[in-house]
């Protein structure tokens, strides 16, 4: 302010005056000139995130593909209040982001097509603490909603795919125009000459029976369906990784959960919609659900071990007691497994879903006594039916032991 009244003419005197200083502090600060004011370090400000940094350091060193919003909940369970920009701020100086390639985006129209799929998770339960399993998660995803099913099962047998088609179609309340895979061997026998797709006939069947066409993806462009492979990455981050599961069901029971609390109340990043929300204007595009339950019958042959079991998919089955066969005939539908032998039916299964398991149906085994060779000579001769039985006073029986004591015949 002195060097600018200084400047404008006014004197030593008239600027003491009007900033009420000391005329020889106005005229010390005029021949010192006006110099660049010199500022010290700035202290620093301490963050709302700071009494939770050394507990993200701690959980992304263990699972370094933790995600962002997984681990907001986290934190704000303990009692933070920031922001989801102050976390993701931190989080990019302890893992530096990776480099992504571009890629052009498809969107398809409501209920036109579904992306299906499978993805490999291994994992711990707490019932088998000792032994790491093998589950896959089959997921499909409504290509224009986003809208997301799946379900983890043991294997990728063709049973489990359609037994997943069946459920994911009951909880989309309906059935897309067209459904993308990739080569996966359950939907693709093969292409003998580009362009002429030899899909699996029980697909086929499948896709007759719900109105859907099967459509294969380009081999080795698996990115041309990102809108499942992208959620596997999504679900591994935000549910998978750092869970507790006590075996397959319970793993089944919190991952729907997760999906119907988390997943699709969420905002989607691409579309910027409400999952959930999206999904209710595209569920009227899809097509309504057929009136009877597909049944198509997968059919094979199988031994019959020495305890009266059937092997099918690592499971044993039961047949009834009696019944000495080598082999049987196994018919399979998405729930049961039927065992036949010459076209007669000899029992109807539950099927079942992991490994490893028995299954014997009631009155299989009925518990048969042992009959030793003493026995023979010791049992009392049967009659017939209504046969009776004579009465006779005790002294009777008396009198004829006394007969036997003495040597007489009775």
């Amino acid at each position: 302010m002195i060097h600018q009244l200084h400047n404008d003419g006014m004197t030593v005197s008239e600027i003491s005056r009007r900033l009420k200083m000391d005329r020889k502090t106005v005229r010390r600060y005029i021949q010192q000139g006006l110099e660049p004011p010199a500022y010290g370090p700035r202290a620093p400000r301490g963050s709302c995130l700071d009494p939770y940094k050394a507990y993200l350091r701690t959980r992304i060193e263990h699972q370094p593909g933790l995600s962002a919003k997984r681990l907001l909940r986290d934190i704000s369970a303990m009692g933070f209040e920031g922001s989801y920009t102050t976390l993701t701020d931190f989080l990019r100086s302890v893992r530096p982001c990776n480099d992504h390639e571009y890629e052009l985006r498809y969107e398809t129209p409501a209920g036109v097509q579904a992306q299906a799929d499978f993805a490999h998770f291994t994992v711990r339960f707490t019932d088998e603490p000792d032994v790491e399993r093998v589950v896959w998660l089959f997921s499909m995803v409504l290509g224009h909603s986003r809208y997301l099913f799946g379900r983890f099962s043991w294997r990728q047998t063709l049973d489990t795919v359609v037994r997943c088609h069946i459920e994911a179609f009951e909880a989309f309340g309906g059935v897309p125009q067209e459904i993308l895979y990739d080569r996966m061997k359950t939907a693709v026998l093969g292409e003998p000459e580009p362009g002429q797709i030899v899909y699996h006939p029980t697909l086929m069947a499948l896709g007759k029976h719900y109105g859907f066409m099967p459509k294969a993806c380009k081999a080795y462009r698996a990115k041309t369906k990102g809108k499942v492979e992208r959620p596997f990455r999504y679900i591994r981050q935000d549910f998978f990784l750092d869970g507790t599961f006590r075996d397959l069901e319970d793993l089944n029971v919190q991952f729907d959960r997760w999906l119907s609390e988390i997943a699709h109340r969420r905002e989607h990043g691409t579309t910027h919609r409400i999952v959930h929300e999206h999904f209710l204007e595209e569920r009227a595009s899809l097509q309504p659900l057929p009136a009877g339950v597909f049944d198509d019958v997968l059919s094979s042959e199988r031994r019959v071990t020495r305890d009266g079991m059937v092997s099918v998919d690592g499971n044993l089955y039961s047949i009834p007691n009696g019944l000495r066969l080598s082999s049987v005939q196994v018919e399979r539908t998405a729930t049961t497994v039927r065992l036949l032998h010459e076209q007669q039916l000899l029992a109807v299964h539950r099927l079942l879903t992991g490994r490893g398991q028995r299954q014997v149906l009631q009155g299989h085994r009925a518990r048969v006594k042992p009959r030793r060779d003493h026995d023979a000579v010791s049992e009392p001769a049967i009659g017939n039916d209504g046969d009776q039985i004579a009465c006779r006073d005790l002294e009777v029986y008396s009198s004829i032991a006394k007969r036997l004591a003495q040597g007489e015949s009775a």
